[in-house]
């Protein structure tokens, strides 16, 4: 009879070994998307080596501006998002050992002590046996077990579904802090560019206002008309009402700067300082390069392993659920018997739930999940496609921006010309004042564009930086 009764627990316990590999989820194959062989770059640009185990580094530092580098810094430490990411990094990462936890058996202790008075007016279960009101106590402690055995691979894959959600969490880190660092350099950038766009204005005002005196001391020695006065007076104020435009958006670029870096606006200050804005020689390396480093790619890229892995988790749910559950412990109606051998008790059993019915809820799940990883593979390609946009955007941006500041540079040189000339005819009565107003309004906007550019140029290396990955390695 003992042998009977165990051939039914043997025989369920066989069956299941044998179906336990049915019902893995699928194996997770990272899809391919399509890699140029190389950019379309111009000289001088060169290869470069990167790898992912590299740390991104900090990039900002080559720009050798110690103003930027302790901003980036203060950035990192107090900024309020990057705060909020590292956050949910932790929480993850918890998850995860929350996932991994349900692969172990659980144990817990219990104990009870209680009096209990049991009801003389109860209902009968034996006619022939009345009922008597009882008052007793009881006293136990269980020891119980529960573990459910992963036949299916339903716990594994909520661990790795665990385990690649917090690895995509961790890049999404390593994303907000390229991105934040990004954002200073690219406030950084602009606020500088306008210190040195407002030192152009600064000597413009010098100069139109020694062009005002000119033009007055001609006025009154009768060699020009008050008009000449008066136009130079036009020009004077238009460009000094173009100096309060320029610091009012010097101060919102320094309020930014305040934000990232945690700083309340109104306590943070950054002086005017005008500064030579040198661009750092950027390795490009290969396109294949920039999915290993940028963390958004490797984001999108444990998305997907995430979203399979759930896939596992829906496909388990069409094969029974096994749970051991064994408990051990005493019970009795006095203390000092309790750990004695009649108080001693125990069960040990294994159940086994299979759905037999649920009108399609479990394969609208697994329909449900492979249409959340397809959803993800797109997201993947799609950034993939992003950041080679983004590589080339940078590339022929500061290829361009290049071409254009040194051309620039000639423009100011020829305007420089031109109002030296034109001062001179102006001086020995050859030529009209509008000559002037003209030649000065030529070179201020000539110096003015060559400064924007350079200011351009260093946003557009900045940009290409973060296309790239960030750092690339000493």
């Amino acid at each position: 009879m003992r042998s009977l009764r165990a051939t039914p627990l043997a025989s369920a316990l066989a069956v299941a070994a044998l179906l336990a590999g049915c019902a893995a989820g699928p194996a997770y194959v990272k899809p391919t998307a399509e890699i140029p062989a190389r950019w379309q770059v111009e000289s001088p640009w060169r290869d470069a080596r990167p790898a992912d185990a590299q740390a991104k580094g900090a990039w900002w530092e080559r720009f050798n501006d110690a103003d930027l580098t302790a901003l980036a810094q203060r950035a990192l430490q107090a900024n309020q998002t990057l705060a909020a990411a590292q956050a949910r990094l932790a929480q993850s990462r918890a998850l995860v050992a929350v996932s991994a936890a349900s692969m172990f058996p659980q144990l817990s202790l219990g104990t009870k002590a209680s009096e209990l008075r049991i009801s003389a007016n109860r209902p009968l279960t034996n006619y022939s046996s009345p009922n008597k009101s009882t008052v007793q106590n009881d006293f136990s402690t269980i020891l119980a077990v529960s573990y459910e055995a992963d036949l299916w691979g339903r716990v594994q894959s909520q661990v790795d579904g665990a385990t690649a959600n917090a690895e995509q969490v961790a890049a999404d880190l390593e994303n907000t802090r390229l991105i934040l660092a990004s954002d200073v350099a690219v406030n950084y950038f602009n606020l500088r560019a306008l210190d040195i766009e407002l030192d152009v204005l600064a000597r413009s005002v010098v100069l139109q206002t020694s062009s005002l005196e000119l033009a007055n001391h001609r006025r009154n020695s009768g060699a020009a008309s008050g008009l000449d006065v008066a136009q130079q007076q036009a020009l004077l104020d238009t460009t000094l009402t173009q100096v309060d435009i320029i610091k009012r958006q010097r101060a919102q670029f320094e309020h930014a700067l305040a934000t990232l870096t945690g700083t309340p606006a109104p306590l943070f200050q950054l002086p005017s300082r005008v500064v030579s804005l040198n661009t750092p020689a950027i390795p490009v390396g290969i396109p294949s390069d920039v999915l290993e480093r940028r963390p958004d790619v490797a984001s999108a890229e444990r998305a997907m392993a995430a979203a399979n892995a759930q896939i596992g988790v829906a496909n388990a749910a069409f094969y029974p659920s096994v749970i051991f559950g064994p408990t051990f412990g005493n019970d009795s109606t006095r203390t000092a018997t309790l750990f004695n051998a009649p108080s001693l008790l125990w069960s040990f059993g294994v159940s086994a739930t299979q759905t037999i019915f649920d009108a399609g809820r479990s394969s609208a799940n697994v329909a449900f999940s492979k249409a959340s990883y397809d959803i993800t593979v797109a997201n993947y390609r799609r950034t993939v496609l992003t950041a080679m946009q983004e590589v080339e955007d940078g590339l022929s941006s500061v290829s361009a921006l290049d071409r254009a500041i040194v051309q620039a540079q000639r423009a100011i040189e020829s305007n420089r010309k031109v109002m030296d000339i034109a001062r001179a005819r102006y001086e020995g009565g050859i030529s009209n004042y509008q000559d002037m107003i003209t030649a000065q309004q030529s070179q201020l906007n000539s110096e003015r564009l060559a400064t924007q550019l350079i200011g351009q140029r260093q946003l557009a290396s900045v940009f290409l930086i973060k296309a790239l990955g960030g750092d690339w390695g000493r």
